[in-house]
């Protein structure tokens, strides 16, 4: 998984009913563009995360920017 600043992060719902969860990426803390990262939620809560298997990076960049 590489990632950019401005990437979008989707973290696909585990369970049946349950929604996609998109943050946007403020930081890359790994080498070359690799996890983790921190990131922002529509909220504005920031947390550091290493992505698993049901996350994809969408290289688009998040609107505001």
């Amino acid at each position: 998984m590489h990632a950019s600043k401005g990437d979008r992060l989707v973290v696909h719902g585990r369970t049946v009913g349950q929604q996609d969860h998109v943050v946007e990426i403020v930081e890359v803390l790994g080498h070359n563009g690799t996890p983790p990262y921190r990131v922002r939620a529509e909220d504005g809560h920031e947390t550091i995360m290493s992505p698993g298997p049901d996350s994809v990076v969408d290289h688009r960049k998040a609107t505001g920017q």
